[in-house]
Protein backbone atom coordinates (compact mmCIF):
# COMPACT_ATOMS: atom_id res chain seq x y z
CA UNK A 1 0.00 0.00 0.00
CA UNK A 2 2.98 2.09 0.38
CA UNK A 3 4.06 1.86 -3.02
CA UNK A 4 0.75 3.00 -4.24
CA UNK A 5 0.50 5.85 -2.77
CA UNK A 6 4.10 6.56 -3.82
CA UNK A 7 3.51 6.20 -7.00
CA UNK A 8 -0.14 8.12 -7.00
CA UNK A 9 1.90 10.85 -4.92
CA UNK A 10 4.71 10.99 -7.71
CA UNK A 11 1.91 11.25 -10.78
CA UNK A 12 0.20 14.11 -8.92
CA UNK A 13 3.10 15.64 -8.22
CA UNK A 14 3.92 15.13 -12.37
CA UNK A 15 0.48 16.46 -12.90
CA UNK A 16 0.68 19.37 -11.43
CA UNK A 17 4.48 20.44 -12.49
CA UNK A 18 3.01 19.78 -15.70
CA UNK A 19 -0.20 22.12 -15.54
CA UNK A 20 2.50 24.70 -14.62
CA UNK A 21 4.81 24.69 -17.18
CA UNK A 22 1.75 23.93 -19.81
CA UNK A 23 1.95 26.99 -21.72
CA UNK A 24 5.85 25.82 -23.02
CA UNK A 25 4.38 22.75 -23.68
CA UNK A 26 6.01 22.51 -27.59
CA UNK A 27 9.56 23.75 -25.80
CA UNK A 28 9.09 20.30 -24.04
CA UNK A 29 8.92 17.59 -26.31
CA UNK A 30 12.61 16.20 -25.08
CA UNK A 31 10.25 14.46 -22.23
CA UNK A 32 9.24 11.28 -24.33
CA UNK A 33 13.16 10.79 -25.22
CA UNK A 34 13.62 10.56 -21.63
CA UNK A 35 10.97 8.01 -21.42
CA UNK A 36 12.09 6.28 -23.94
CA UNK A 37 15.38 5.75 -22.36
CA UNK A 38 14.37 5.50 -18.70
CA UNK A 39 12.20 2.47 -20.07
CA UNK A 40 14.67 0.88 -21.72
CA UNK A 41 16.61 1.13 -18.49
CA UNK A 42 13.85 -0.07 -16.66
CA UNK A 43 13.61 -3.31 -18.76
CA UNK A 44 16.89 -3.91 -19.15
CA UNK A 45 17.39 -3.90 -14.96
CA UNK A 46 14.08 -6.60 -14.57
CA UNK A 47 15.51 -8.61 -17.75
CA UNK A 48 18.85 -8.86 -15.30
CA UNK A 49 16.78 -9.60 -11.55
CA UNK A 50 14.79 -12.34 -14.14
CA UNK A 51 17.58 -13.79 -15.73
CA UNK A 52 19.73 -13.86 -11.83
CA UNK A 53 16.79 -15.44 -10.52
CA UNK A 54 17.20 -19.34 -10.13
CA UNK A 55 13.20 -19.79 -9.35
CA UNK A 56 12.46 -18.48 -12.53
CA UNK A 57 14.93 -19.93 -14.86
CA UNK A 58 14.90 -23.82 -13.16
CA UNK A 59 11.11 -23.87 -13.09
CA UNK A 60 10.76 -22.94 -16.39
CA UNK A 61 10.80 -26.63 -17.73
CA UNK A 62 8.07 -27.76 -15.47
CA UNK A 63 5.81 -24.76 -14.51
CA UNK A 64 6.22 -22.47 -16.99
CA UNK A 65 3.74 -23.92 -19.91
CA UNK A 66 1.10 -24.21 -16.64
CA UNK A 67 2.33 -20.53 -16.52
CA UNK A 68 1.86 -19.69 -20.07
CA UNK A 69 -1.42 -21.14 -20.68
CA UNK A 70 -2.87 -19.34 -17.80
CA UNK A 71 -1.30 -15.94 -18.69
CA UNK A 72 -2.53 -16.39 -22.46
CA UNK A 73 -5.99 -16.89 -21.45
CA UNK A 74 -6.29 -14.14 -19.13
CA UNK A 75 -4.90 -11.86 -21.21
CA UNK A 76 -6.35 -12.86 -24.49
CA UNK A 77 -10.25 -12.82 -22.45
CA UNK A 78 -9.61 -9.38 -20.72
CA UNK A 79 -8.52 -7.85 -24.15
CA UNK A 80 -12.39 -9.75 -25.75
CA UNK A 81 -14.36 -8.36 -22.50
CA UNK A 82 -12.58 -4.79 -22.47
CA UNK A 83 -13.17 -4.77 -26.51
CA UNK A 84 -16.84 -5.63 -25.69
CA UNK A 85 -17.39 -3.48 -22.95
CA UNK A 86 -16.60 -0.32 -25.11
CA UNK A 87 -18.35 -1.26 -27.90
CA UNK A 88 -21.34 -1.19 -25.51
CA UNK A 89 -20.64 1.65 -23.65
CA UNK A 90 -20.17 3.44 -27.29
CA UNK A 91 -16.30 3.99 -27.40
CA UNK A 92 -14.52 3.48 -30.62
CA UNK A 93 -11.00 1.55 -30.90
CA UNK A 94 -8.94 4.80 -30.38
CA UNK A 95 -10.60 5.75 -27.10
CA UNK A 96 -13.24 8.01 -28.29
CA UNK A 97 -16.51 8.30 -27.03
CA UNK A 98 -19.23 7.65 -29.90
CA UNK A 99 -22.87 8.92 -29.96
CA UNK A 100 -24.89 5.71 -29.70
CA UNK A 101 -27.58 6.26 -32.50
CA UNK A 102 -26.33 10.40 -34.22
CA UNK A 103 -30.33 10.29 -35.56
CA UNK A 104 -31.48 10.28 -32.10
CA UNK A 105 -31.53 12.66 -29.52
CA UNK A 106 -28.31 11.89 -27.26
CA UNK A 107 -27.90 12.53 -23.24
CA UNK A 108 -26.43 16.18 -23.09
CA UNK A 109 -23.43 15.10 -21.13
CA UNK A 110 -22.51 12.53 -23.49
CA UNK A 111 -22.61 14.63 -26.17
CA UNK A 112 -20.78 16.98 -24.75
CA UNK A 113 -18.35 14.60 -23.78
CA UNK A 114 -18.31 13.08 -27.23
CA UNK A 115 -17.43 16.82 -28.87
CA UNK A 116 -14.83 17.31 -26.42
CA UNK A 117 -12.94 13.94 -27.35
CA UNK A 118 -13.49 14.01 -31.02
CA UNK A 119 -11.24 17.55 -30.97
CA UNK A 120 -8.77 15.58 -30.08
CA UNK A 121 -9.35 12.75 -32.32
CA UNK A 122 -9.18 14.86 -35.63
CA UNK A 123 -4.98 14.52 -35.49
CA UNK A 124 -5.23 10.58 -34.44
CA UNK A 125 -6.12 9.35 -37.74
CA UNK A 126 -3.29 11.62 -39.53
CA UNK A 127 -1.23 9.92 -36.29
CA UNK A 128 -1.48 6.74 -37.09
CA UNK A 129 0.92 5.72 -40.14
CA UNK A 130 4.00 7.84 -38.51
CA UNK A 131 3.06 6.11 -35.15
CA UNK A 132 3.31 2.80 -36.55
CA UNK A 133 7.09 2.29 -37.61
CA UNK A 134 7.68 4.40 -34.20
CA UNK A 135 5.99 1.79 -32.35
CA UNK A 136 7.50 -1.17 -34.37
CA UNK A 137 11.05 0.34 -33.11
CA UNK A 138 10.16 0.66 -29.86
CA UNK A 139 8.92 -2.71 -29.25
CA UNK A 140 12.26 -3.80 -30.84
CA UNK A 141 13.93 -1.79 -28.03
CA UNK A 142 12.11 -3.16 -25.28
CA UNK A 143 12.53 -6.95 -26.77
CA UNK A 144 16.34 -6.33 -27.02
CA UNK A 145 16.78 -5.38 -23.59
CA UNK A 146 14.65 -7.91 -22.24
CA UNK A 147 17.13 -10.11 -23.73
CA UNK A 148 20.02 -8.74 -23.24
CA UNK A 149 19.08 -7.95 -19.52
CA UNK A 150 18.52 -11.52 -19.11
CA UNK A 151 21.61 -13.00 -20.39
CA UNK A 152 23.69 -10.67 -18.08
CA UNK A 153 21.69 -11.13 -15.08
CA UNK A 154 22.25 -15.32 -16.58
CA UNK A 155 25.90 -15.42 -17.03
CA UNK A 156 27.27 -12.53 -14.97
CA UNK A 157 24.96 -11.36 -12.61
CA UNK A 158 24.93 -15.18 -11.00
CA UNK A 159 28.62 -15.28 -11.35
CA UNK A 160 29.24 -11.33 -9.45
CA UNK A 161 26.84 -11.76 -7.10
CA UNK A 162 27.74 -15.65 -5.85
CA UNK A 163 26.25 -16.36 -2.55
CA UNK A 164 25.43 -12.65 -2.15
CA UNK A 165 21.88 -12.88 -4.32
CA UNK A 166 20.18 -10.89 -1.72
CA UNK A 167 22.59 -7.64 -2.14
CA UNK A 168 21.98 -7.79 -6.20
CA UNK A 169 17.87 -8.29 -5.80
CA UNK A 170 17.97 -5.10 -2.92
CA UNK A 171 19.57 -2.93 -5.20
CA UNK A 172 17.84 -4.16 -8.14
CA UNK A 173 14.46 -3.36 -6.33
CA UNK A 174 15.65 0.01 -5.47
CA UNK A 175 16.94 0.86 -8.64
CA UNK A 176 13.24 -0.51 -10.36
CA UNK A 177 11.72 1.84 -8.04
CA UNK A 178 13.68 4.74 -8.69
CA UNK A 179 13.24 4.27 -12.41
CA UNK A 180 9.24 3.35 -11.94
CA UNK A 181 9.47 6.60 -10.17
CA UNK A 182 11.27 9.10 -12.64
CA UNK A 183 8.73 7.63 -15.36
CA UNK A 184 5.80 7.77 -13.44
CA UNK A 185 6.53 12.00 -12.56
CA UNK A 186 6.94 12.32 -16.46
CA UNK A 187 3.69 10.73 -17.17
CA UNK A 188 1.98 13.28 -14.98
CA UNK A 189 4.14 16.04 -16.24
CA UNK A 190 2.67 14.99 -19.99
CA UNK A 191 -0.70 14.69 -18.74
CA UNK A 192 -0.39 18.21 -16.74
CA UNK A 193 0.85 19.42 -20.07
CA UNK A 194 -2.23 17.69 -21.91
CA UNK A 195 -4.70 19.53 -19.32
CA UNK A 196 -7.87 17.97 -21.44
CA UNK A 197 -7.36 14.73 -19.10
CA UNK A 198 -9.51 15.48 -15.89
CA UNK A 199 -12.10 17.48 -17.69
CA UNK A 200 -12.64 14.44 -20.37
CA UNK A 201 -12.21 11.89 -17.29
CA UNK A 202 -15.08 14.08 -15.53
CA UNK A 203 -17.49 14.06 -18.33
CA UNK A 204 -16.88 10.42 -18.94
CA UNK A 205 -17.46 9.64 -15.34
CA UNK A 206 -18.01 5.75 -13.61
CA UNK A 207 -17.75 5.02 -17.70
CA UNK A 208 -14.44 4.23 -17.15
CA UNK A 209 -14.96 1.51 -14.30
CA UNK A 210 -16.49 -0.43 -16.24
CA UNK A 211 -13.37 -1.07 -17.78
CA UNK A 212 -11.55 -2.97 -14.72
CA UNK A 213 -14.42 -4.76 -13.50
CA UNK A 214 -14.58 -6.78 -16.77
CA UNK A 215 -10.71 -7.10 -16.54
CA UNK A 216 -11.06 -9.15 -13.34
CA UNK A 217 -14.03 -11.27 -14.47
CA UNK A 218 -12.31 -11.94 -17.63
CA UNK A 219 -8.83 -13.26 -15.79
CA UNK A 220 -10.53 -14.79 -12.62
CA UNK A 221 -12.43 -16.60 -15.32
CA UNK A 222 -9.28 -17.40 -18.06
CA UNK A 223 -6.97 -18.82 -15.06
CA UNK A 224 -9.62 -20.86 -13.20
CA UNK A 225 -10.52 -22.52 -16.02
CA UNK A 226 -7.28 -23.03 -18.15
CA UNK A 227 -5.58 -23.85 -14.59
CA UNK A 228 -7.50 -26.65 -13.38
CA UNK A 229 -7.04 -27.87 -17.50
CA UNK A 230 -3.38 -27.87 -16.44
CA UNK A 231 -4.04 -29.87 -13.52
CA UNK A 232 -4.50 -27.35 -10.60
CA UNK A 233 -7.66 -26.84 -8.46
CA UNK A 234 -10.05 -24.58 -8.42
CA UNK A 235 -8.89 -22.00 -5.51
CA UNK A 236 -5.04 -22.94 -6.76
CA UNK A 237 -6.14 -21.37 -10.26
CA UNK A 238 -8.26 -18.21 -9.38
CA UNK A 239 -5.52 -17.25 -6.81
CA UNK A 240 -3.20 -17.45 -9.37
CA UNK A 241 -5.24 -15.29 -11.77
CA UNK A 242 -6.17 -13.11 -8.71
CA UNK A 243 -2.84 -11.70 -8.58
CA UNK A 244 -3.24 -9.45 -11.95
CA UNK A 245 0.42 -9.16 -13.13
CA UNK A 246 1.29 -8.50 -9.30
CA UNK A 247 4.41 -11.30 -8.63
CA UNK A 248 6.03 -9.31 -5.27
CA UNK A 249 3.14 -10.17 -3.82
CA UNK A 250 0.48 -12.83 -4.91
CA UNK A 251 2.89 -15.77 -4.66
CA UNK A 252 3.92 -14.69 -0.97
CA UNK A 253 0.67 -15.03 0.14
CA UNK A 254 -0.40 -18.48 -1.71
CA UNK A 255 3.40 -20.15 -0.52
CA UNK A 256 2.22 -18.73 2.92
CA UNK A 257 -1.16 -20.32 2.67
CA UNK A 258 1.33 -24.14 1.85
CA UNK A 259 1.00 -24.22 -2.07
CA UNK A 260 4.26 -23.92 -3.36
CA UNK A 261 3.36 -25.61 -6.77
CA UNK A 262 0.52 -22.88 -7.31
CA UNK A 263 3.20 -20.31 -5.74
CA UNK A 264 5.81 -21.34 -8.35
CA UNK A 265 3.32 -20.68 -11.03
CA UNK A 266 1.83 -17.47 -9.85
CA UNK A 267 5.26 -15.60 -9.37
CA UNK A 268 5.92 -16.87 -13.21
CA UNK A 269 2.83 -15.74 -14.68
CA UNK A 270 2.40 -12.96 -12.82
CA UNK A 271 6.21 -11.96 -14.46
CA UNK A 272 4.84 -13.28 -17.89
CA UNK A 273 1.78 -10.94 -17.62
CA UNK A 274 3.85 -7.78 -17.26
CA UNK A 275 6.60 -8.82 -19.88
CA UNK A 276 4.39 -9.87 -22.63
CA UNK A 277 2.04 -7.09 -21.81
CA UNK A 278 5.20 -4.38 -22.34
CA UNK A 279 6.23 -6.35 -25.49
CA UNK A 280 2.85 -6.35 -26.77
CA UNK A 281 1.22 -3.31 -26.06
CA UNK A 282 2.26 -1.32 -28.61
CA UNK A 283 0.85 -3.72 -31.45
CA UNK A 284 -2.51 -4.38 -29.75
CA UNK A 285 -3.08 -0.10 -29.40
CA UNK A 286 -2.83 -0.92 -33.19
CA UNK A 287 -4.33 -3.73 -34.35
CA UNK A 288 -7.26 -3.96 -31.60
CA UNK A 289 -7.99 -0.84 -29.41
CA UNK A 290 -6.79 1.99 -26.96
CA UNK A 291 -8.39 0.82 -24.08
CA UNK A 292 -7.32 -2.39 -24.44
CA UNK A 293 -4.21 -1.84 -23.63
CA UNK A 294 -5.19 -1.37 -20.41
CA UNK A 295 -6.63 -4.52 -19.16
CA UNK A 296 -3.55 -6.59 -20.39
CA UNK A 297 -0.88 -5.90 -18.07
CA UNK A 298 -3.32 -5.89 -14.89
CA UNK A 299 -2.19 -3.75 -11.96
CA UNK A 300 1.21 -3.05 -13.86
CA UNK A 301 -0.85 -0.77 -15.65
CA UNK A 302 -0.52 1.58 -13.05
CA UNK A 303 3.38 1.75 -13.03
CA UNK A 304 5.44 -0.35 -15.30
CA UNK A 305 3.60 -0.16 -18.27
CA UNK A 306 1.97 3.31 -17.82
CA UNK A 307 4.54 4.66 -19.29
CA UNK A 308 4.22 2.11 -22.49
CA UNK A 309 0.43 2.53 -22.45
CA UNK A 310 0.73 6.50 -22.80
CA UNK A 311 3.08 6.36 -25.51
CA UNK A 312 1.22 4.25 -27.61
CA UNK A 313 -1.44 5.60 -27.40
CA UNK A 314 -2.50 9.10 -25.58
CA UNK A 315 -2.36 11.15 -22.67
CA UNK A 316 -5.56 10.66 -22.03
CA UNK A 317 -5.73 7.04 -22.35
CA UNK A 318 -2.82 6.86 -19.38
CA UNK A 319 -6.37 7.78 -16.94
CA UNK A 320 -8.05 4.66 -17.62
CA UNK A 321 -4.40 2.59 -17.50
CA UNK A 322 -3.89 4.19 -14.08
CA UNK A 323 -7.38 3.89 -12.92
CA UNK A 324 -7.67 0.19 -13.80
CA UNK A 325 -4.02 -0.63 -12.07
CA UNK A 326 -5.06 1.48 -9.14
CA UNK A 327 -8.56 -0.87 -8.87
CA UNK A 328 -6.52 -4.24 -9.30
CA UNK A 329 -3.62 -3.70 -7.06
CA UNK A 330 -5.68 -2.94 -4.41
CA UNK A 331 -8.42 -5.88 -4.94
CA UNK A 332 -4.56 -8.46 -5.48
CA UNK A 333 -4.36 -8.32 -1.11
CA UNK A 334 -8.28 -9.04 -0.88
CA UNK A 335 -9.10 -11.45 -3.42
CA UNK A 336 -5.90 -13.68 -2.91
CA UNK A 337 -5.62 -14.48 0.53
CA UNK A 338 -9.56 -15.09 0.41
CA UNK A 339 -9.91 -17.47 -2.60
CA UNK A 340 -6.79 -19.23 -1.50
CA UNK A 341 -8.10 -19.52 2.36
Amino acid sequence: MSDLILYLGITAVGYFIGSRVRKYKDKLSWTGKVQTVAITCLVLLMGMRMGSNREITENLKTIGITAFVITVCAMVLSIAAITLARKVRGIDRYGRLQPRNKKAAIDIQEKEAFEEIEKAAEVVEAQEESKKGGMNVMTLLILGAVIAGMLIGYFVIRSAFQGNMESFDSMAGLGIKIGLCLLLLFVGIDLGLDGTVIENFRKVGFRILVFPVVVVIATLVGASVSGMLMGLSFKEAAAVGAGFGWYTLAPGIIMEAGYLTASAVSFLHNVMRELFSILLIPMVAQKIGYIETTGMPGAAAMDVCLPIVEKSTRSDIAVYSFVSGVILSILVPVLVPLIIG
